[in-house]
């Protein structure tokens, strides 16, 4: 995924990622690449701000980087329907914070009924049929917007991990 951000945005990253984070495996990858790509001279060395986006049922990151911890605490009687967001302690979380710090990114959490909303949203508007995961990332980008962390002149990346067509059940 960062290779591919990059040489899609002619090696001038985004100044925004936002990235739904159950694992964060994708988000890890994304700043490595970027890591790399900068050493090769391919891209300078301002790189985008990371966003994790997570459930509020399961918002271990979310609470590890907001008290400025290394590490997040597993997360008790987690829930969500974004099962890749289901994810009570992240194997890589150091890692993830890592990145969050590094970046000068931040977190936030949406609820199952934001992200449902997006989701139905989206497909009605768009014809996308979003993940969870993907619906999360677009309601916390709204809320990024309207309380000022992101503003509306800058490039912003959303990514959407999944498909919402094995999730078909929550609307019928």
């Amino acid at each position: 995924m960062g290779y591919e951000l990059s040489e899609q945005f002619d090696w001038c990253l985004p100044n925004v990622i936002v990235y739904p984070t159950g694992g964060g495996t994708g988000l890890i990858g994304m700043w490595k690449a970027f890591k790399e790509l900068e050493e090769l001279g391919w891209i300078d060395a301002k790189k985008s701000r990371i966003v994790t986006v997570q459930a509020t049922g399961c918002a271990s990151i979310v609470q590890a980087f907001n008290e400025r911890k290394k590490v997040s605490e597993f997360w008790t009687d987690a829930q969500t329907i974004a099962s890749g967001l289901h994810v009570p302690k992240a194997f890589a979380d150091t890692l993830i914070l890592n990145v969050l710090y590094e970046s000068g990114g931040t977190v936030i959490a949406v609820t199952d009924q934001e992200l449902l909303h997006d989701m139905k949203h989206t497909a009605s508007v768009e014809g996308i049929s979003l993940c969870p995961e993907g619906a999360a990332a677009i309601a916390a980008t709204r809320k990024l917007v309207k309380c000022g962390i992101v503003n509306n002149t800058e490039k912003v990346v959303i990514l959407n991990t999944g498909t919402g067509y094995k999730y078909i059940e929550l609307f019928t």
